[in-house]
């Protein structure tokens, strides 16, 4: 039986802790928070009101991950949207996506543009099924090593090609198109009509700092299309009692394995020599013996801060200080009196459920993109407005409501020389004033609706979740840092260059996102390292 210590308790590195002890061993997680669960996770932001205060929506966590830890019986439930997305438009009108819904509202705008959906989905839907199959499997390493160790990797890259073989010459030019065209042009090929660009455009640039007109956008619209919610596939939905909700049941299944949680333990360094790592320091001093470290943090802070003075290749530490991190986002809660009232639709009714994008067209976008990078964020901002408590209410009191607003483009870090101070503190209120406006100019009274509000800067989110730059993906999903260069390239199968140190956040394969499975696949290379003696 092996002793693992795992840095962090985000939902990644409770899924590995399960794993490893499931297969009998000794596990034991140190979080730094009070609480379990990373960016996802719920908290009263206001007196009587709760909400998700990073993460805010359900589709990516994986069906394998929710079934293998049987959390619906440790009490997950997860509800879906009634709709799935609302645009509303400066002109009063809107769109309206979900099952049932897309074509005939497209169809207002466009007639050609409707008839493309078909195509469109299923062209999605190729290159998705190619994700989801390597969504659990682990890159192949690009090694320096002898044959012995690079046979095993060329025959995960021929596995691949068979895979791909499998599609049409036709569905494998999408495929390439995706990992590497912009949003826009993949957008532009299909629609004609700049609001049902915006509709799809959006997922180009959640959580991406950039323009949906810049190479690489379009797969970021991919990675966030290939999830499912109860087994019905590209829904979306909400955790009864918020994100928090699928942590604390990944806690209580950890724990049912006899997992050792330990919440307000910071980590200071882990102990390394030329063997290998040996424990782990915690900032009171105690010294954890381990026989494998697992990190689920950023790994800039694994690399430049707990193993600052371990011996890692050079080349090792100097990449992983200039890893890309950053995804522009400003995000908020919002505690509410009443519902708001879209001027694009000014009754009740399910688009009070859905993600609301404010964002009319790809242009608006790239503007706010540029704006933001010359400015520090821009004056006419995107902003994803979900209301969970019409799913939920028992987040917020009776008659009550919150809000989650996902909002962007912001600068990670302020321009040098910034008027007024370079810090996020000093702007973040009249920021959070415009996010509200915002959604105030296509709903009259939003604004003085709001009785309470937790605001978060990409500085407050690097305090409070360890999220260098805001980054709620760990790490940009770009070309040069996905698949076997996700962290980097010869160390992409979870493990790191010290004998027993493991990576199983966001910032390992397949990216961020709450979905489990850099934590799965992380855990079945540590078992297949345990059993073949390697650890």
């Amino acid at each position: 039986m092996k002793h693992a210590v795992i840095i962090g308790g985000g939902h990644n590195g409770l899924v590995c802790a399960w794993y490893l002890a499931a297969a009998g061993h000794k596990v034991t997680i140190l979080e730094k928070n009070d609480t379990v669960g990373g960016a996802a996770i719920t908290e009263e932001f206001h007196p009587g009101f709760r909400n998700s205060v990073a993460s805010y929506t359900v589709s990516l966590l994986n069906p394998k991950v929710i079934a293998d830890l049987d959390l619906h019986r440790h009490g997950l439930k997860i509800v879906e949207r009634k709709m799935g997305n609302f645009l509303p438009l400066p002109d009063g009108r809107a769109l309206e996506a979900g099952p049932g819904r897309t074509r005939a509202s497209v169809a207002q705008f466009s007639v050609r543009d409707a008839e493309a959906l078909d195509g469109f989905d299923r062209m999605l839907e190729n290159a998705a099924n190619v994700l989801r199959d390597l969504l659990l499997r682990t890159p192949p390493n690009v090694t320096d090593g002898n044959w012995l160790s690079a046979v095993p990797e060329l025959l995960k890259a021929a596995s691949l090609g068979r895979q791909f073989s499998h599609l049409s010459l036709d569905a494998r030019r999408d495929v390439l198109d995706l990992f590497t065209c912009s949003a826009a042009e993949i957008l532009d090929r299909w629609f004609e009509s700049d609001p049902v660009k915006a509709l799809f455009g959006f997922d180009g640039i959640v959580g991406n700092w950039n323009s949906p007109l810049a190479p690489g956008t379009g797969y970021v619209l991919l990675h966030h299309y290939f999830g499912e919610v109860n087994g019905k596939q590209g829904v979306w939905g909400h955790a009864i009692g918020g994100m928090g909700a699928i942590t604390e049941a990944m806690r209580k299944a950890c724990e049912e394995k006899g997992v050792v949680v330990k919440t307000g333990t910071p980590v200071a360094r882990a102990e390394a020599g030329e063997t290998g790592v040996t424990a782990v320091i915690t900032e009171d001093g105690t010294r954890i013996e381990a026989d494998l470290v697992v990190s689920n943090i950023h790994p800039q802070l694994l690399v430049g801060v707990l193993l600052e003075n371990a011996p890692l290749p050079e080349d090792f530490r100097r990449r992983i200080g200039y890893w890309q991190s950053g995804s522009g986002t400003f995000r908020m809660n919002v505690a509410l009196d009443a519902l708001p009232v879209f001027t694009a639709r000014p009754e009740p009714g399910d688009h009070l459920s859905a993600g609301i994008i404010i964002a009319p067209s790809l242009d608006y976008m790239d503007r706010a993109y540029l704006e933001s990078r010359a400015h520090g964020w821009s004056s006419k901002p995107i902003v994803e407005m979900l209301i969970p408590s019409t799913l939920d209410p028992s987040l917020a009191p009776e008659g009550k409501h919150v809000a989650s607003l996902f909002c962007q483009h912001v600068a990670p870090q302020l321009p040098d020389g910034f008027p007024g101070g370079s810090s996020w503190d000093d702007h973040k209120e009249a920021v959070a004033d415009l996010m509200i406006g915002t959604v105030d100019r296509h709903a009259p009274g939003f604004a003085q609706s709001v009785i309470g509000r937790q605001v978060l800067s990409p500085l407050d989110l690097e305090r409070k979740l360890s999220l260098i730059g805001g980054d709620i993906f760990h790490g940009k999903l770009s070309l040069n840092q996905l698949f076997s260069a996700r962290p980097v390239l010869g160390y992409g199968a979870y493990r790191a260059p010290l004998k027993g140190l493991y990576m199983c956040g966001s910032s390992t394969h397949p990216g961020g996102g709450v979905t489990g499975v850099p934590g799965h696949n992380a855990a079945r290379e540590i078992l297949g390292d345990i059993r073949a003696r390697r650890v």
